[in-house]
């Protein structure tokens, strides 16, 4: 009946029927999170933005001029969007973005 909170229908715009409005709810839901890219560092651990990451070997920056060492620990990561990459910085090197394999949570 209509003015009921649990009959509220709503129309689907994909399917071309009505639905509860309950279920589209739950539809959106898990349509946001298979949207959701998930990182993973070299030993499969999930990263998230602001972890801290140590790196796992020598890395040459390309147009800085210098090599990161293995070991350095990179503080607040920030995620891209793409699996294979983050977003950080590391002493003088602003915008650097880092593939994923070449890091280990801390």
């Amino acid at each position: 009946m209509p003015g009921d909170d649990d009959d509220d229908y709503v129309y689907d715009d994909e399917s071309g029927e009505w639905m509860p409005a309950s279920e589209m709810r739950a539809k959106q839901t898990d349509a946001a999170k298979a949207d959701e890219v998930v990182v993973r560092d070299s030993v499969g651990n999930v990263l998230a933005d602001g972890d801290q990451v140590t790196l796992i070997k020598d890395l040459k920056v390309k147009g800085a001029g210098q090599t990161i060492p293995r070991g350095a620990v990179i503080k607040s990561i920030s995620l891209t969007g793409d699996p294979q990459e983050i977003d950080c910085r590391y002493d003088g090197i602003k915008g650097l973005v880092l593939r994923a394999e070449f890091v280990k949570k801390r």
